[in-house]
């Protein structure tokens, strides 16, 4: 339905899930949104975080939801209690996606996949009267203030805006469009940024040819991984020059803020979380009757080829007393020596300070300019906690262009049948 031609229109900078949360929400309020974004279609890191599954949230309880984001919970908190996770079920079920509880706890869409989510997405946008405008890549400013793009023919185009919201993500996966172009044009701006850094990532450390040759790739499942008194279960894959997966992302942080600051990192890895020690070391009193050490370890100990591998990793003897042995077990070292770099991280930490926006989100050096996402300085693991707070953050910062417009609205609308422009 057309917007009448008096509508204030905004301007919001990137295709990703805050961008498009917030036009939706402003486009429910009656607003021209036109949405910018510098590659060919959009959401491309949403299609590609959705390829094994979209993980959408978490369905644990709310306090201990918040503390997830550690530095940033406290600045987050209000923008997470104005969009919960049970908001965004309800809003991915009012686009006809239906969403369950995996045993985890996460949240995902019953088709599993993003694509059907998000075609749906965009159709309830094409609805609203939202334009897009891709392959235009932002430059910044110009003289007048106006957001300025080089479009696919290289020519300069400038958009008229009575707002901006900038929601161009971190620097993680640079070819789905997250490449933190972004942070020199708002550093000449004067606007701090903090250094981006990646987050949710793997780790390298100097495996022996053993591990590099008979095991790149294989899982390690149902362990325990521990590091500054916090211990997390789940799985993990050994790759050719390290290790990554769902229990290292969630150690990632502190594993990367200790390599900065010492060089190296001892993880802990427990090969047997389900076995208190004690009765590890019982198991392994049985005699071995002439077998091997791999066969005595797999039948005493249930460890997989590559457990002992490890094992022998960190002490090739291997200690031969029951106790010392069941203490290795449950605690390998693994010294981690470097982190993967950004471009193959799953999301970044860094960014715009909190100090740098107002309450709405607003740039306090840039009146009228807003940012929400990944560009924000938070981080969170994985889990649904990524893109719980980039909703959120993104709807916040559409009531903030609200409120300094002086447009009434209400809650993001979940019933699709309703998202139509307000007259």
């Amino acid at each position: 339905m057309p917007l009448p031609l008096s509508s204030p229109h905004v301007t919001i900078i990137g295709g990703g899930p805050a961008g498009l949360v917030a036009a939706e929400m402003l486009g429910q309020a009656g607003v021209a949104v036109t949405i910018y974004d510098q590659m060919p279609s959009l959401g491309r890191k949403f299609l590609m975080a959705g390829r094994g599954g979209l993980n959408l949230t978490h369905s644990e309880e709310f306090e201990r939801f918040v503390a997830r984001y550690s530095e940033g919970s406290e600045r987050l908190r209000p923008l997470l209690e104005a969009f919960r996770p049970e908001d965004l079920r309800g809003w991915c079920e009012g686009l006809g996606q239906e969403t369950f509880v995996g045993s985890s706890g996460r949240v995902f869409p019953k088709a599993f996949k993003a694509s059907p989510l998000l075609r749906a997405w965009l159709a309830r946008l094409d609805a609203l009267g939202i334009r897009f405008a891709l392959r235009h890549r932002w430059q910044g400013w110009d003289e007048e203030g106006r957001p300025v793009f080089t479009n696919a023919a290289g020519e300069r185009v400038a958009a008229q805006a009575d707002a901006t919201i900038l929601a161009l993500g971190g620097a993680s996966w640079p070819r789905l469009g997250s490449d933190g172009s972004w942070v020199e044009l708002l550093k000449a701006k004067g606007v701090a940024v903090a250094p981006l850094r990646p987050a949710n990532m793997g780790f390298t450390l100097p495996w022996s040819e053993v591990i590099r040759g008979r095991f790149e790739g294989e899982p390690l499942k149902r362990i325990a991984l521990a590091f500054e008194g916090v211990t997390v279960r789940g799985e993990a894959i050994v790759t050719a020059d390290g290790i990554e997966g769902g229990a290292v992302y969630a150690l990632s942080a502190r594993l990367r803020d200790a390599i900065e600051r010492e060089g190296q990192a001892t993880l802990l890895l427990d090969l047997r979380p389900d076995l208190p020690e004690e009765a590890l070391a019982k198991r392994l009193s049985v005699p071995r009757k002439g077998q091997s050490a791999s066969t005595y370890l797999r039948k005493a100990a249930s460890l997989s080829p590559l457990g002992v591998a490890l094992l022998r990793e960190s002490d090739p003897r291997l200690p031969v007393e029951p106790g010392d042995l069941a203490r290795l077990i449950k605690a390998v070292p693994l010294i981690l020596t470097g982190m993967k770099p950004l471009d193959r991280a799953i999301s970044s930490a860094g960014g715009i300070p909190f100090a740098e926006l107002d309450e709405n989100l607003m740039l306090r050096r840039l009146p009228g300019v807003y940012a929400a996402g990944e560009m924000l300085d938070w981080e969170a693991p994985t889990g649904g906690y990524l893109l719980q707070a980039t909703f959120a953050t993104g709807i916040a910062a559409a009531k903030g262009v609200l409120a300094r417009l002086k447009i009434p609205h209400a809650a993001l609308t979940l019933n699709p049948s309703s998202a139509t422009p307000q007259m």
